[in-house]
């Protein structure tokens, strides 16, 4: 009989100091244990194969132990911990709830209960999936959860804590264990490797530990499949040969092909690809982490986001400086689409290409808006343009009359292969793409610029006039011309004489915008107030309603006549009307 064991079982941690990934899991227990504040129940729920099952272990051997160390760890040496090692103790007892989940289990749990340990302090109950129980079970099970014995103490394991029912919550200290990050799950095996004396290489063990998704056990069973498969040498090629894991060299290379707008290099890859037997959804979702990636190594605020190996990141950072942020942008608003639109598509291969060409030129393109129904025009028809606020550049934000439904290109800056300038030459017709979900404006180059003007009031009034001036809504233009500016500080006080002037202003979003990207201010804000001195001239002549005594005098003084016909006929004015 083979004596082979598993990693995942091999390498249990077997103390707390031995858990990987969990440092406020072991902290918190520690130092109750120090402090002699243990609950009598513990709930601990989290994704598989994270160390839930091994902490309660561990946290039953050291509760148990006789002679515990300063740092609240189990001796390994005193008979409790000897007896838990050649697992003959009887102070821990497991139960797995997925299989014995019926109230007569539950029963018998509880009976055992109300015997006291044979040795050390504690009689310790391990619940694993304990979501599993049967509603009847659980109640069962309420009461002696919620006063147990003080010699007993319950410790629940879940991946699913949402199916417990609340009575149980209620009566648990929960402590949430989270998925193992990928650098951590690296050094756990490479630790592995030291102790088998297996060869890995990094970029391989980054592999293994992204296909685990940040759970040990399932990195620790790859791990063995694969050393099995290479026999103890592990190679980035060998390892996503048996992953089935594309490789990044095709998308390294795929966004050099789009750096030259070579979508011919593009299109050969892609087909590498499909022909190696990787589906065109694998293929999209790793162009879009790749992008991702590149993304990411743009700011270094977030360089710690990126989960590779050094080597790796070098390569990522290098392509990074390479590639426009606009690019990366509209590219990765490209794929997102592409991906959104996978279900519905009937030809994958043709709906790939159809991304890829249009990523082919995204760094050089001047996107306007494509459908006049997804924007609410003003009167006159005219749409507002919506840009990318790249960092560095100023872009023009002013009213734009409506666009037709294509999308215009300009020349690109930048350089060509020689065999590829009579294909940009050619390009004379827009290109008809359709990037409806791009809705943004991009107007400059990476290298274009455009100085800022000063903060004052007379260029606040003159780009104001600008503005007014562009605008073809009558209406609205009215009301920017009849408007009184005040700057004071970074504050535009904007006094108007109606309610109406009042709120149209502040419904015009771009007015501000357009401002803030000419003096290259961001934080300039707006104040919109109700001037009296501009109120219009008839508006406090408000009609008056006249008493009836009122009327008579008024029309006596226009003609006295009436006066001695009231006094002829006796007539009296009715002073209730």
């Amino acid at each position: 009989m083979s004596s082979f064991v598993v990693s995942a079982r091999k390498y249990r941690p077997t103390r707390f100091s031995d858990m990987v990934g969990q440092e406020h899991i072991v902290r918190t227990l520690q130092n109750a244990i120090r402090q002699d504040k243990l609950a009598h129940a513990f709930l601990f729920c989290g994704p598989r194969g994270v160390g839930k099952t091994s902490a309660a272990r561990i946290l039953a051997r050291t509760i148990n132990c006789m002679d515990r160390t300063p740092e609240g760890e189990a001796c390994g040496t005193c008979a409790t911990c000897k007896a838990f090692a050649e697992q003959q103790t009887f102070n821990i007892i497991e139960l797995d709830a997925a299989s014995y989940n019926s109230v007569e289990h539950i029963r018998n749990l509880t009976e055992q209960v109300r015997f006291q340990p044979q040795q050390g302090a504690y009689k310790v109950f391990i619940i694993d999936e304990v979501h599993m129980l049967s509603p009847s079970a659980f109640n069962a099970f309420l009461k002696t959860l919620e006063e147990p014995p003080p010699y007993a103490l319950f410790i629940l394991a879940t991946t699913e804590k949402h199916k417990i029912i609340p009575t149980i919550l209620s009566r648990c200290q929960i402590f949430d264990f989270r998925r193992i990050p990928t650098a951590q799950t690296v050094s756990h095996l490479e630790h592995i490797c030291t102790e088998e004396g297996i060869q890995a290489e990094d970029e391989a063990l980054h592999i293994i530990a992204q296909k685990g998704e940040g759970s040990l056990r399932d990195s620790l069973s790859i791990f063995d499949r694969l050393v099995s498969f290479t026999q103890g040498k592990l190679t980035y090629d060998n390892t996503i040969e048996n992953l089935n894991v594309l490789d990044y060299d095709y998308y390294f290379k795929m966004v050099e092909a789009f750096m030259v707008e070579a979508y011919s290099e593009a299109f050969v890859l892609f087909d590498e690809i499909l022909r190696k037997g990787f589906e065109p959804e694998t293929f999209v979702l790793g162009l879009g982490e790749h992008l991702r990636q590149l993304l990411v190594c743009k700011q270094q605020k977030t360089v710690p986001l990126l989960e590779a190996s050094d080597l790796l990141k070098s390569r990522y950072a290098s392509q990074a400086n390479q590639a426009p942020l606009r690019f990366l942008l509209s590219a990765l608003q490209i794929i997102n689409e592409t991906d959104i639109a996978f279900p519905r598509a009937r030809n994958k291969r043709l709906h790939v290409e159809l991304a890829l060409l249009k990523m082919n030129y995204a760094h050089r393109q001047e996107i306007v808006e494509l459908s006049a129904e997804k924007k609410n025009p003003d009167l006159n028809g005219t749409i507002k343009k919506e840009v990318f606020d790249l960092p560095g550049e100023v872009i023009d934000q002013s009213p734009i009359k409506k666009a037709s439904p294509v999308l215009t290109t300009e020349k690109s800056k930048t350089p060509l292969p020689a065999n590829r300038e009579e294909e940009a030459e050619s390009l004379d017709t827009p290109l008809l793409i359709s990037l409806e979900h791009i809705e943004q404006q991009i107007r400059l180059q990476e290298d274009e610029k455009e100085t800022h003007l000063t903060l004052t009031q007379a260029n606040v009034e003159k780009l104001w006039q600008t503005y007014a001036e562009e605008v073809e809504s009558p209406s609205l233009k009215s009301v920017l011309m009849n408007v009184g500016l005040e700057l004071d500080r970074e504050v535009i006080k904007c006094g108007v004489g109606t309610q109406f002037a009042r709120t149209v202003l502040q419904q015009e979003n771009d007015l501000v915008q357009y401002i803030r990207d000419r003096v290259g201010l961001p934080s300039l804000q707006m104040e919109i107030f109700i001037d009296p001195d501009r109120a219009p001239e008839d508006q406090d002549q408000k009609r008056k309603i006249l008493t009836n005594k009122e009327k008579f005098d008024l029309m006596v003084e226009t003609n006295p006549n009436i006066k001695t016909l009231q006094e002829k006929f006796t007539l009296r004015i009715d002073h209730n009307g």
